[in-house]
């Protein structure tokens, strides 16, 4: 069922995004080659812990720590390691969420470290202008179809695919709430997009095919199947008659 946002409950949730987002600026400040996955995890956890929040994926379904980072190849819920340095050259995806009064703020993107190949700026590039093409449709009498619609048409026009078994979602005071909000789809088609939802818009694209895969050994870490590069970039909204609330506009601190 999609629970429909009071401005009251939209106020909350905004306040939970600015600390998401200040967090994602937290953690690509802390990115450098040579550093410890876990070391940018224990920075964010603490700068969230001082704004009187709490770090929303630690704990959630078991998962160990307050961030996913996945690089290169990894889609998402990379689990931060004292064991995994990040190097030159490398992608890195960060996704951070925070509950605050009660609300959720959920973001991410994903980050060059140094110089990076053509490709892989591309790629970057590309996804990013997936969400927020996706955003700029995101408008009450649309549809859910029109967004999906809008990433997977733009991911394939410039040669990439999209990841299909995973997707964005509803937000509020649950991190997974209805709907879900799928990365491809049909003009027209899906749910009618109300002022007052509040939704997390997520395009995972990928270099090589679609196929992933959950690595075995830690039971969380998704991979492409071809180990070529994937990106992933996330804003929460709030969907209004005109243009929506960004809830986790991070476009002007990282």
């Amino acid at each position: 069922m999609v629970i429909i946002k009071s401005a009251s409950d939209i106020k909350k949730m905004k306040i939970a995004g600015e600390i998401s987002v200040n967090a994602l600026k937290i953690a690509k400040d802390a990115l450098a080659a040579g550093v410890t996955t876990l070391s940018v995890d224990k920075e964010v956890t603490k700068y969230i812990i001082s704004r009187n929040a709490k770090p929303a994926f630690l704990g959630y379904q078991g998962f160990p720590n307050a961030t996913c980072i996945s690089i290169n190849n990894e889609l998402i819920h990379g689990i931060p390691s004292n064991n995994r340095k990040v190097s030159e050259g490398d992608i890195v995806s960060i996704d951070v969420g925070v509950i605050y009064d009660r609300f959720y703020g959920d973001n991410a993107a994903t980050f060059a470290i140094g110089e990076i190949s053509e490709e892989d700026s591309k790629l970057l590039a590309v996804t990013k202008e997936c969400l927020i093409k996706a955003i700029a449709i995101a408008v009450g009498g649309n549809r859910l179809g029109d967004i999906g619609y809008t990433i997977e048409n733009h991911a394939h026009q410039n040669g990439f695919s999209i990841v299909e078994a995973y997707q964005g979602h509803g937000l509020g005071r649950k991190l997974h709430e209805d709907p879900s909000v799928l990365n491809f789809g049909i003009k027209g088609r899906g749910i009618k997009l109300i002022p007052g939802m509040t939704i997390a818009i997520e395009p995972m694209v990928n270099a090589g095919v679609k196929d992933i895969y959950v690595d075995p050994v830690d039971g969380w870490t998704v991979k492409t199947m071809d180990n070529l590069h994937s990106a992933h970039f996330e804003m929460s909204i709030a969907i209004t008659d005109n243009d929506p609330i960004i809830l986790t506009d991070w476009r002007e601190v990282i």
